[in-house]
Parts: C-alpha cells; sequence; structure tokens
C-alpha cells in the first residue's frame, strides 16, 4: 500500500532534530535495548534508510502486536501537523528497514495501512494506549498505521 499521508495544517509542535534530540534519542535506545519499553508500552529501535541522505538513521518507537507476526507502529509525531522523518525514509525505502527487539536486529518490510485494516489496527491501538487518541485531536492529518513484516534473510 501507498505511503500517501499528507502534513496537516495544524498539531502539536515537533522537536526540531538536532544533537539534543539525538542525545534524547540514543538514551531512549538504550533503555529500550535493557527493558523493551518506553514511556510504559512496548518499544523498538527502528533504523531506516534517509529518504534524501542515505544513511541510516535510528528512533525509539512504540510498538503493538499486529496479526501474522507483524508489529504496528504509529506515526504520530505526538500530535504534530508533520510527520515524523522516519515516515518519510520508510516511504522511500519500505524494504530496507531494520527493527530491535530485546537485542534482536529483524530484517522487515513496511507498509501502511488503510481502510478497513487500519481502522481495526487504530482501534487495537488506542484501546490500549489512549495517548494515541489524544495525539490524532491534536491534528487534522490521519495518523499513519505502518505494519511491519519480518523479511526472509
Amino acid at each position: 500500500m501507498a505511503f500517501d499521508t499528507r502534513a496537516g495544517t495544524r498539531g502539536a509542535r515537533q522537536p526540531r532534530a538536532g544533537v539534543l534530540m539525538r542525545w534524547v534519542n540514543n538514551m531512549a535506545a538504550g533503555r529500550i535495548r535493557r527493558s523493551g519499553k518506553m514511556m510504559g508500552f512496548n518499544a523498538l529501535i527502528l533504523t531506516t534508510i534517509g529518504a534524501r541522505t542515505g544513511t541510516e538513521r535510528t528512533n525509539p518507537v512504540g510498538w503493538f502486536p499486529g496479526t501474522d507476526d507483524s508489529w504496528l507502529i504509529v506515526a504520530s509525531a505526538s500530535g504534530a501537523a508533520r510527520n515524523p522523518a522516519w515516515y518519510h525514509n520508510i516511504a522511500a525505502h519500505p524494504d530496507e528497514v531494520r527493527i530491535e527487539i530485546l537485542g534482536q536486529a529483524i530484517p522487515v518490510s513496511a507498509e501502511q495501512l488503510h481502510g478497513a485494516e487500519r481502522d481495526q489496527a487504530w482501534r487495537q491501538i488506542t484501546s490500549s494506549a489512549p495517548r494515541f487518541a489524544q495525539y490524532q485531536l491534536k491534528t487534522d492529518r490521519q495518523l499513519p498505521v505502518i505494519r511491519l513484516v519480518r523479511r526472509a534473510g
């Protein structure tokens, strides 16, 4: 499915990328590697290839169990008007994504969910983590739900 979520016209303030954000992400990644948790729910380390730079990028991301041993993640950016940078990276390179869960690196392919499939996943996500429903209220873009499926090899 297409990665087609455009930026909205309103939303929460999105932190600027930079040295401080990299430091925060590195600290969160260390915590996730030790416990598998972030802010009270399951988390993973998402590694993508930069859409413009071609450089590997890592981000801590909360995840939810999907069907058939998949992982669901939400490109919420805490309800910002714009999608997080990692969303654009996945859209550019959906078959070059890797996740790390409890020290295990897993190559995955990414697809954005749409329609009834997205609606079902969204209900599951918001029932287990109501903060995502609050993020959706902050912005006029529909928060993308991405399914990550293990790649062979």
